[in-house]
């Protein structure tokens, strides 16, 4: 019998035993029968306590059924779930608004169909200009899946969603990014006629409304993306990576686009073979992946510091081992054929005391104990040499090991705030039932917020498109102010997208400030349209225009290329706005609008 059969067997009995435990409550009972278990089987441990489950192994996106439409002719529509408000939760606390995505013109539900594993990617020119793509199913009795997105221009309140990119065409896998200039792309499988499905980057200049024809990158199952938007030498290059047993260029899975797209290298090797990973690129340009290790399971971090430069091939300057207290897994009762977490990867961007530092971030199952998933941290203070593995933290402040915090989630603000949030089980013990929860930290990881549940509980297992999972991961981006979020949940009572906006209780309430300009606006109070005029008789000055409210959230931005320009406030409601104006010299001044 092969190490890879028995270590999947050990994980499949385990899981069995686990849910008869989730039952009994009888957590001693459950280590000494593991344990038991464990015993013939020791010797193919790598490492203490970690194991070699090379379920990647396993992997490969295929259509296991024909495309079906959706059952209802004429879509068959019902009430959309929102939520917009502080948390009646968490009453002044963290705050949070839900949408759904994938909703038609009048941004009702669709029944019928599903959606799941999503990404988001948010215009740093304008954050109101936010795209999310996923896996669409037009029919839940079907597995078949496309490149469903949609795409909002008013910061999430409202969404339009086209269908697929490519309809009736299988697609899986869905990665998306920006770059510096306002510009998404759309990394995803695309059927072909080998076993072994490709990846297709699409290219979008309109804020997700249209896409190109898609290029060509080789790739495979588990494909993650990530754009330089350091400034560098590198500025503007694509990267991707993949799980190497699933690659459609062999022996290759690793790639990157330096010309925005339009083509992309001959795949390459990524030293230790790591899987399933994530990948963040540094304030230096310096390139990170955060990925599985196939002989451990552990987290494996690899760093390139030339992969930027466009005139020579990527080499790999360091591989480290991040310890999270745990190994990643697959196939657990919570998410029966998909992943129970992902590794996230970021760098703090901040000019804080954090600067440089890289955060990971996973549901990792415990060495030590029966929990199927905590979410870990752990983070490295010099560019991933070395981690503080005596000490990883756990996010998840609840004791009982008998729940499940899984799809955890990380991002790091231009200020520095880590973000973290996921799914957890603790309101519902004995059961898979779960809500989502979110903690996060100022101080660089050293202390998290109370973890705080942030939705109502909602069953993952309904709403199945004929396959039993909801996906392999979420997605979000952090800003100053907040978390831009791409989840699913079924809370409609079938498996669906959608977008949350989180403002941590960090917000700072925005009070006018004396900039270095000589700003005036006016007419204040205004009924809606206010004039903004620079007057600095140096020199024309490029200017960055941001409306925040009180609490915070930035509501509209745009660059303006001359000292006079005219904004419309009045789609927003009467109250106190902000307005920061952001030179290119870094000068800013805050002005306050009292909007009538």
């Amino acid at each position: 019998m092969s190490e890879q059969i028995i270590i999947v067997r050990i994980m499949q009995l385990k899981n069995k035993i686990n849910r008869i435990m989730r039952t009994l409550k009888n957590r001693m009972l459950f280590k000494f029968l593991f344990a038991i278990l464990l015993l013939p089987f020791l010797s193919y441990s790598q490492e203490p306590g970690i194991h070699t489950n090379r379920v990647e192994d396993s992997e490969n996106e295929k259509p296991d059924d024909s495309y079906l439409p959706n059952a209802y002719a004429n879509k068959k529509l019902s009430p959309a779930y929102r939520y917009d408000s502080r948390s009646h939760l968490n009453p002044g606390g963290t705050g949070i608004i839900t949408h759904q995505v994938n909703v038609d013109p009048g941004q009702q539900n669709i029944l019928g169909d599903a959606a799941n594993e999503p990404n988001i990617a948010v215009n740093p020119l304008n954050e109101n200009e936010i795209v999310i793509g996923w896996r669409q199913f037009d029919n839940v009795l079907s597995n078949f899946r496309q490149a469903g997105w949609a795409y909002s221009s008013d910061g999430g309140q409202t969404w339009t969603f086209p269908g697929s990119i490519l309809p009736s065409v299988f697609q899986s896998d869905p990665v998306l990014d920006y770059d510096n200039s306002g510009n998404f792309y759309y990394n995803s499988l695309k059927s072909a006629a080998g076993p072994i499905f490709p990846c297709y980057v699409y290219k979008s200049i309109n804020g997700g409304i249209s896409w190109n024809y898609g290029v060509y990158i080789g790739g495979g199952d588990k494909a993650w993306m990530t754009v330089d938007r350091s400034g560098g030498i590198g500025e503007g290059t694509i990267y991707s990576s993949w799980t190497s047993s699933t690659s459609d260029c062999l022996p290759g899975f690793f790639t990157r686009s330096t010309d925005g797209g339009t083509s992309f290298d001959s795949c390459s090797i990524i030293p230790d073979d790591p899987s399933w990973a994530a990948e963040a690129v540094g304030n230096n340009g310096e390139l990170y992946l955060a990925g599985r290790s196939p002989s451990t399971a552990a987290v494996r971090i690899v760093k390139s510091t030339d992969a930027q430069d466009s005139s020579q091939s990527a080499s790999w300057s360091q591989v480290t081992t991040c310890n999270l207290g745990g190994f990643m897994t697959a196939y657990t009762t919570i998410n029966p054929v998909g992943l129970t977490g992902q590794p996230c990867i970021d760098v703090d961007r901040s000019n804080g005391p954090g600067r440089d530092n890289v955060y990971v971030a996973c549901s990792v199952q415990p060495y030590f104990n029966s929990d199927v998933a905590d979410v870990m941290f752990n983070k490295s203070t010099n560019g991933g040499a070395t981690w503080n593995n005596a000490a990883p933290a756990k996010i998840n402040d609840d004791t009982d090991t008998t729940n499940t915090q899984w799809f955890g989630t990380l991002s790091v603000a231009p200020n520095g705030r880590i973000d973290v949030i996921w799914l957890d089980t603790r309101d519902t013990p004995g059961s898979d039932n779960s809500a989502l929860y979110y903690s996060y930290s100022i101080d660089q990881g050293n202390t998290w917020s109370a973890n705080e549940k942030l939705s109502d509980i909602f069953d993952p297992h309904i709403g199945y498109p004929n396959q039993q999972k909801m996906g392999d991961y979420f997605d979000m981006v952090s800003n100053n102010t907040g978390v831009h979020l791409a989840w699913v949940n079924t809370l409609n009572g079938e498996q669906d997208v959608y977008y949350s906006f989180i403002t941590p209780q960090t917000s700072t309430v925005i009070d006018e400030v004396s900039g270095n300009l000589n700003v005036s606006v006016h007419p204040n109070p205004t009924s809606g349209l206010v004039e903004i005029s620079c007057h600095d008789k140096k020199k024309p000055i490029a200017i960055r225009v941001e409306i925040f409210t009180t609490v915070g959230k930035k509501l509209f931005s745009t660059p303006v290329f001359n000292t006079r320009h005219v904004i419309d406030i009045s789609s927003q409601p009467a109250g106190i706005y902000f307005l920061k104006l952001i030179t290119d010299d870094g000068l800013e001044t805050v002005k306050k609008i009292i909007r009538e």
